[in-house]
């Protein structure tokens, strides 16, 4: 079957579960480098003893690497490729993924062969013994640019993990595993990819990291750069708003609110108080300017969390969306045959 056929036959909304594993590997001009990958991913898929799918997902690479897939489709059975219609970035790329694979649990691979899938199965194995929901890799040895790559790394993953309480060494390590269920309701925006487990946290998910060996690019080039430390900041934020105020974002909005209306309202009544008591001229003062500043600053944002409290109540009741996650129901099973049901009188 051809990857052009294995296309045409995804279903918008796939069915959960049809295999046992999916590796989601996103890919973007790589096209020195998908052969030897998707090689090295089945070879591992063989070795877990379970059903598996490797599906790819081309981000608008113009560079054969369709082409290339379109190839190996015919030799791999297990092979399905999501073509997207250009380059919509690593996050959309893992959304399609997450969305298209069918398998209970995920795994995230680069495309660059950076990521060695040799530590997949111990990983999977690790997940289900401890009862785990995502298993991140830690690129402990990392082998890249100290300046550009491992030094921003370093400080943001100290940075996101202080901020966020999920204290994970390698935010920017692809290789992981993941509970399908938990993976498929993390919203994806922006540049959200790297705080998935951050997100995750939010509903309760139980998280482990295990350091994984990294190997050194040997073709094609690096998408990354300093560039994207920028985004990540401006993410980081929308992270650090969903998982302490999403529910309630009047707190948030409240507290500045109150502060500056406070100060502000101090100010004023110290300025009125002056001029009525003892007939001073205020009207060219700054700090009458900054007590007014401060007094309408704290209504504006008191009246934004007010409106984003509505908005937060419509985003979950619109969809029926519980604001809770339950990991798991522990009761006492009723025998069948019980002479007493509940609800039912003892006294007949």
């Amino acid at each position: 079957m051809t990857a052009a056929n294995s296309l045409s036959s995804i279903p918008q909304r796939a069915a959960a579960h049809t295999v046992d594993v999916s590796f989601i590997i996103p890919v973007y001009n790589e096209v020195d480098n998908v052969d030897a990958l998707i090689r090295e991913v089945a070879q591992t898929g063989y070795r877990l003893n379970r059903s598996f799918e490797m599906v790819l997902v081309d981000d608008g690479s113009r560079d054969g690497t369709v082409q290339a897939l379109r190839h190996l489709s015919d030799e791999f059975p297990q092979l399905r490729v999501v073509c997207l219609k250009r380059n919509f970035g690593q996050t959309a790329a893992t959304a399609a993924g997450f969305r298209y694979a069918q398998g209970k649990y995920f795994v995230t691979l680069d495309g660059d062969l950076q990521n060695d899938p040799a530590q997949v199965p111990e990983i999977i194995d690790m997940l289900e013994a401890e009862n785990l929901d995502i298993v991140c890799g830690w690129r402990k040895h990392r082998q890249d640019k100290a300046l550009t790559r491992k030094l921003p790394s370093m400080i943001a993953n100290r940075i996101i993990g202080a901020s966020t309480g999920v204290k994970i060494h390698d935010y920017g390590c692809s290789l992981k595993v993941y509970r399908a269920e938990v993976a498929k309701e993390v919203p994806l925006y922006g540049e959200m990819h790297r705080f998935i487990p951050a997100l995750a946290s939010i509903d309760g998910a139980v998280i482990k990291e295990v350091p994984v060996n990294h190997r050194p690019r040997v073709a094609g080039t690096s998408k990354y750069g300093l560039s994207r430390t920028f985004k990540v900041i401006l993410d980081l934020l929308t992270v650090l708003f969903l998982k302490r105020f999403l529910t309630r974002p009047l707190h948030m909005f409240g507290r500045a609110g109150f502060a500056f209306f406070f100060v502000g309202a101090l100010i004023l009544g110290s300025l009125v108080v002056d001029k009525l008591l003892f007939g001073h001229d205020i009207g060219t003062r700054p700090l009458l300017l900054l007590g007014v500043l401060m007094f309408l600053t704290g209504i504006q944002l008191i009246s934004t969390g007010m409106i984003a409290e509505i908005q937060a109540r419509t985003y979950f009741e619109s969809q029926d969306k519980p604001i809770y996650k339950v990991r798991e129901i522990i009761q006492h099973e009723t025998p069948q045959h019980d002479p007493f049901p509940i609800g039912q009188s003892l006294a007949r």
